[in-house]
């Protein structure tokens, strides 16, 4: 007698996805069972770019249906399906854009851009369409991390072609002034010129945008929790006590604006010497968890103090393209599956599947 499809689903639910901790029953992945006499044939859809885990899903799933009772073939079709989630409440989604993820610090000088970019870099090595936009309208510095040189062109007149590099689509103000030039700018300026950089680029089909926030909690952050439609923000942070003083501000600020926060990123966790190997935490240790226990938000992952890192960023090819297999690539790349999991589990924005009613004097 063959298997029958209630058996395969039970089977299914006892086997946890690699990312979200979640069983594929639960989280609604498994779709179109079907079963043929002693063959079963399904689909996994993960709602995460998932590209360095496809192949552990689909072996894990497969091994586990060839386990039932009357099977000897099983296969499994697995993929990704990413869609746009729901944002703050009166903000519409920005065309071109599925996903805003929102990268902050409470204080300078912590990685925070050296991490959104590896963390875009990471997303597109995961199969996703990405976007980074440098939303640090005094220090920009994307257009020296991602290596890419020269001005954003128009066809229309009216709107910016994105830069490309490793990639990526991305903007930033420092695509349009040279490299030697100070904004010298009041707040409204400066939120003016965010909006223009979001709204007024045409991104093409964007899974997730990354913005690289500045640090601190001002304008530019008032203007992003108000008028940009994020889906979530990641708070980057090193374990030091006067580090995380500041993220836990941060923290607060996006909360008190209904801004979904994704995770915490410890960076600079511990120093291992190149010379004999010794571990040494440098700015403390353990205080990535700490505030992750206090908010009960989840720590996504800690990143090592190394110099590589530094290097790597400074020189156009950040860590995830200049050593793409190397550890602290894999440590980007788990944290950016982590972010993308925790969109999956939000609310779908579903405001493009209603019809648009328009008013006429006839």
């Amino acid at each position: 007698m063959p298997v029958s499809e209630k058996e395969v689903l039970d089977a299914l639910s006892e086997l946890i996805d690699p990312v979200t901790g979640r069983n594929y029953v639960e989280s609604k992945s498994t779709r179109n069972v079907k079963v043929e006499g002693d063959r079963v044939s399904l689909d996994v859809v993960l709602g995460y770019p998932a590209r360095g885990v496809v192949e552990q899903v689909r072996s894990q799933v497969v091994d586990r249906l060839k386990k039932l009772p009357g099977v000897t073939q099983a296969s499994a079709n697995v993929h990704s399906k990413i869609v746009s989630h729901t944002v703050q409440r009166g903000v519409k989604l920005v065309p071109g854009i599925k996903n805003i993820i929102a990268v902050a610090s409470g204080k300078g000088g912590v990685g925070k851009s050296t991490t959104a970019v590896n963390l875009a870099l990471a997303l597109a090595a995961e199969g996703a369409s990405v976007g980074m936009l440098d939303a640090d309208i005094y220090g920009p510095s994307q257009p020296l991390m991602l290596g890419i040189t020269g001005r954003p062109t128009s066809r229309d007149g009216k709107s910016m072609e994105p830069m490309e590099g490793h990639g990526i689509q991305a903007m930033s103000v420092g695509f349009l002034i040279d490299a030697d030039t100070p904004m010298v700018w009041r707040g409204p300026m400066v939120t003016q010129a965010l909006e223009q950089l979001l709204t007024e680029t045409k991104w093409r089909d964007l899974d997730y945008l990354v913005v690289d926030l500045p640090p601190g909690t001002g304008d530019i952050q008032l203007t992003l929790a108000q008028k940009v439609p994020v889906t979530g923000a990641v708070i980057v942070t090193t374990p030091q006590d006067i580090a995380l003083i500041d993220a836990r501000k941060g923290l607060k600020m996006f909360e008190k604006v209904n801004i979904p926060i994704l995770g915490i990123v410890e960076n600079m966790a511990v120093h291992i010497c190149s010379n004999c190997g010794h571990a040494e935490h440098i700015f403390g240790e353990g205080g990535g968890a700490r505030m992750s226990k206090d908010y009960e938000v989840e720590l996504l992952g800690s990143l090592p103090l190394d110099i590589r890192i530094r290097e790597q960023a400074d020189a156009g090819k950040p860590t995830v393209i200049a050593d793409p297999e190397g550890p602290v690539a894999k440590i980007y790349r788990d944290i950016a599956r982590r972010i993308a999991a925790r969109i999956a589990r939000q609310g779908e924005d579903r405001t493009s599947l209603f019809p648009k009613i328009v008013i006429q004097n006839t």
